[in-house]
């Protein structure tokens, strides 16, 4: 799965690589959680739209948000079959810029967090399907869902899914709802090549959703062996008497 990524990549630069004709002041965000507003690009009416969007899908069919599963993922296997994805794979499908996501491998009892970008640190896009949510009083939210899929061979020791990260040349396919059926699209849910992207192990700051800032990337290293302080036993206790003066309560 995906469950926090990054994009600190220049808003104009974002901006000529997905070629939207808004100018959005997207500020770096090194940390990236569920229910936030995310940036998705989108066509609408024909054209590529910059949005920003809940990330957690809300299907137009539900009745009450509350009661209603996060839905920050969607698994690239069952999209056309599931009630909550079909619709969205049909009709709503669109890119979630990024430049780098988070996976969490599994160490014992512990989970020790990795980033994983492309080599060089380019941005690339998720495969994203969205929504709009009309609540009972004309409310809207648009709200979006990453799209996942097996990982590579190079993640796979680190975690068993990661994102479907498209290619650029892939991008006008998967944006084009009025042309492209369902079934074409899904395949270009697949795990991206192995040699494209690396992964360093990263400090557990990214466990706590409030650290938001390049630290958070910095690579983890283990503290040297001379490093660790030395712990000095405790010195053993020989027995006494017991006074009987003890029995009574101490003020100080």
């Amino acid at each position: 799965m995906c469950g926090r990524y990054a994009i600190t990549t220049a808003p104009e630069a974002m901006r000529r690589m997905f070629g939207y004709p808004e100018m959005p002041n997207f500020p770096a965000r090194y940390n990236i959680a569920p229910t936030q507003p995310i940036p998705i690009v989108r066509v609408v009416e024909g054209r590529r739209e910059f949005a920003l969007v809940r990330w957690g899908l809300l299907p137009s069919w539900v009745k009450d948000p509350k009661n209603f599963t996060l839905l920050i993922n969607a698994r690239g296997e069952t999209v056309n079959d599931k009630p909550a994805f079909k619709n969205a794979m049909k009709r709503r499908r669109c890119l979630i810029p990024a430049d780098g996501f988070y996976e969490w491998k599994r160490d014992g009892a512990v989970k020790r967090p990795y980033l994983i970008r492309l080599k060089g640190g380019a941005p690339f896009a998720f495969a994203g399907l969205w929504e709009t949510w009309t609540g009972p009083n004309g409310e809207e939210m648009d709200s979006v869902a990453i799209v996942t899929t097996e990982a590579n061979r190079a993640l796979s020791p680190i975690h068993d899914r990661m994102p479907a990260i498209l290619t650029p040349d892939a991008y006008e396919m998967w944006l084009d709802n009025a042309n492209v059926d369902a079934k074409t699209a899904a395949a270009l849910l697949v795990p991206a090549q192995d040699e494209l992207f690396e992964a360093y192990e990263i400090a557990p700051l990214v466990n706590r959703v409030t650290n938001d800032g390049p630290k958070v990337q910095v690579p983890f290293t283990a503290p040297a062996v001379s490093e660790v302080p030395a712990v000095t036993p405790a010195p053993k206790k020989t027995a006494r008497k017991r006074n009987p003066d003890e029995d009574q309560t101490s003020l100080f």
